[in-house]
């Protein structure tokens, strides 16, 4: 059951995170050297992630500065405040994330030969209204307002990580050999040690590649020019196959033209 509040506050608030947000990520410095590396064609998926991280973290300061238990109504996140604030902002954030990852990817695309535009990720939503479940399932604020912290940097970062398995899904399909690399960061836990590496894919990619726990800032990274090469029999197989279904559908297409 949707609860709604007499006082609409979401409004007001938008605005105030909106504004503040831009102004933030205007003048963060994190942010304009990202932009300068891409604009020089120099930025890669290293660049990706902490350009993620950044937008994560003004998103989780800016919602810390301005949602407090003062302004919500008995002091609860209810569910029309939450599913609104989170899915404006979130979305937002994956928008920028996104779009920088699709022309990193483009980049990279073109400096290893390959004419071929980024593929931008689609936006998890599952994974907004997941935690805005969670937000307005708490009885005080308080006991829940740490959701708008490391969370949302996690749900940043996972953002890069899509932008990255739906363009090495699009070039294994395309014939390439992608391989991919999980870096560790900091002091890594024995579990990140376990997943670092670099793998073929898809066949020898872990299951847990880009899971991270709380404040984890390992990087998965993808770059095009390491899956040029000899075409393996798979891929060839794959190739040869899509090919035979394309010409099977044009002979079907025809067949039907001449019934009609």
């Amino acid at each position: 059951m949707v609860t709604i509040v007499e006082n609409d506050i979401v409004p007001a608030l938008l605005e105030t995170i909106s504004k503040e947000f831009d102004e933030k990520t205007y003048s963060s410095l994190k942010l304009k050297k990202a932009l300068t590396l891409l604009k020089n064609k120099q930025a890669t998926y290293l660049d990706v992630n902490e350009f993620a991280v950044e937008i994560g973290e003004i998103l989780a300061s800016v919602l810390d500065a301005n949602i407090t238990v003062s302004i919500l109504p008995d002091g609860k996140m209810y569910f029309n405040i939450a599913d609104r604030i989170l899915n404006s902002t979130m979305a937002k954030n994956h928008e920028l994330i996104s779009n920088f990852a699709v022309d990193v990817q483009t980049n990279l695309n073109h400096a290893a030969g390959l004419k071929l535009k980024g593929q931008k990720p689609e936006l998890n939503q599952d994974r907004i209204d997941g935690l805005v479940n969670r937000l307005s399932s708490g009885e005080s604020f308080d006991d829940i307002k740490w959701l708008l912290d490391e969370p949302l940097i996690n749900f940043s970062q996972s953002i890069a990580d899509d932008a990255i398995k739906r363009n090495v899904d699009f070039h294994f399909e395309s014939g390439l050999q992608p391989k991919i690399t999980r870096r560790l960061s900091g002091h890594a836990c024995d579990w990140c040690k376990s997943l670092a590496g670099t793998y073929d894919y898809p066949a020898n990619v872990p299951e847990d590649l880009y899971r991270r726990h709380e404040r984890c800032r390992c990087t998965v990274e993808y770059n095009p020019k390491d899956s040029r090469g000899v075409q393996n029999s798979h891929s060839k197989k794959w190739r040869a196959q899509k090919q035979q279904e394309k010409t099977e559908q044009r002979k079907l297409m025809n067949i039907k033209s001449r019934q009609a």
